[in-house]
């Protein structure tokens, strides 16, 4: 029983005592005769008074016991390691840069932080794992921008709903891409690539690390941009999507800015374009997307961010955004994260819940509007 509940049950019986002792005493039968009698009568309604204030001392003391054990809590955590649950194999993008930030989180937090690889179905199985998984905090999700994509695609069989199911915690680092074709490919600019795409259906083929991942879903924006048809190519991941790139046998992708240059400068690849806002330091002649009359990629960028399950105590959310930002925006920390061409974002749990909306509803405008099927 809460304490207003108390005050109101206490203050009820009360009442009724002293209007019932009101109507059955002497006073109220013959009142000039018997008016002293009365206030001996009502006194009868003490002991409820002396209960009531009883109960009520015993349900404060007990409402301080659990405020104070609810704060002992919240100082307390982490009191046991944290799990960093990614989707991906170890040494990808996603599972490097939660590596990094495992690493420097531990310290901060005064805990182990472990990494969880749960591999399977374009990142939904450790998804669906995470949004089963106890709401304390000590259960994040790595997630990528399959959180969305594959609810948005799989819609009706993924067992998660992306806003419902999660509590956003920082949108720690955005992934742009490079649009790159093999070094003796006849494309020296991406309108030379559109212009031989609007040739005839699929006469530009291009690879990805498979359906409804971040190469696929942007070369299906430059065909909705550019109302043609490409021929999709999907491999078991980047690496051999880029070899054929590098071969010729396939004519172009995006890809995370990992490793590119070293490719560039051996002349195995050329890169046509970067999906960033604005030219890119370590390419300072390579245009942007935009420049190259394609506006609006660096929009569509492959986040890597930190949700934890749905219901997961606020002031938890916070500790935990405070400090992986914390890690994020030390200097040696982002010179490593972008040494991996990852942009640090380092946003709040609102701002993350807001850009996830936004993301969700431009991902779903693609998928429709493209008409990419779960495969």
């Amino acid at each position: 029983m809460n304490m207003n509940a108390c005050m109101n049950a206490c203050m009820n019986a009360y009442m009724s005592t002293k209007l019932h002792n009101r109507l059955h005493t002497p006073a109220a039968m013959n009142p000039p005769a018997t008016r002293g009698l009365a206030f001996k009568t009502e006194s009868r309604s003490t002991p409820w008074v002396l209960k009531c204030m009883g109960l009520m001392a015993s349900v404060a003391l007990v409402g301080g016991h659990l405020s104070m054990a609810s704060a002992q809590t919240l100082g307390d955590f982490p009191a046991k390691p944290i799990k960093l649950v990614v989707g991906y194999s170890a040494g990808g993008p996603t599972d490097v840069i939660a590596r990094i930030v495992a690493i420097d989180l531990a310290n901060s937090l005064g805990q182990a932080v472990l990494i969880d690889n749960k591999l399977g179905a374009n990142g939904n199985i450790a998804t669906e794992s995470v949004a089963a998984a106890p709401a304390d905090g000590y259960t994040l999700l790595v997630n990528t921008l399959s959180l969305n994509v594959n609810a948005i695609v799989g819609q009706g069989r993924v067992k998660y709903d992306p806003v419902r199911d999660f509590a956003p915690i920082t949108l720690a680092v955005a992934l742009p891409q490079y649009l790159i074709v093999g070094y003796n490919s006849p494309f020296k600019t991406v309108t030379d690539l559109v212009a031989k795409a609007k040739t005839k259906t699929e006469a530009v083929s291009f690879g990805s690390a498979g359906n409804g991942g971040s190469a696929h879903l942007s070369a299906a924006l430059l065909e909705t941009m550019t109302q043609s048809k490409m021929l999709h190519v999907p491999f078991k991941g980047n690496a051999p999507a880029m070899t054929e790139v590098m071969s010729g046998r396939v004519d172009f992708m995006f890809y995370p800015m990992i490793g590119v240059i070293e490719h560039e400068t051996q002349k195995q690849i050329r890169i046509l374009a970067v999906t960033t806002p604005k030219r890119y330091p370590d390419v300072p002649n390579v245009p942007t997307m935009t420049e190259s009359g394609f506006p609006g990629f660096d929009e569509y960028v492959g986040p890597v961010g930190f949700v934890a399950p749905n219901g997961t105590p606020t002031a938890v959310l916070d500790k935990l955004s405070t400090a992986i930002r914390a890690t994020l925006l030390k200097p040696a920390i982002e010179q490593k994260l972008k040494g991996l061409g990852g942009v640090v974002v380092a946003s709040s749990p609102t701002e993350y819940k807001l850009w996830l909306k936004e993301d969700h509803a431009r991902w779903s405008q693609l998928i429709k509007t493209a008409s990419i099927k779960d495969e």
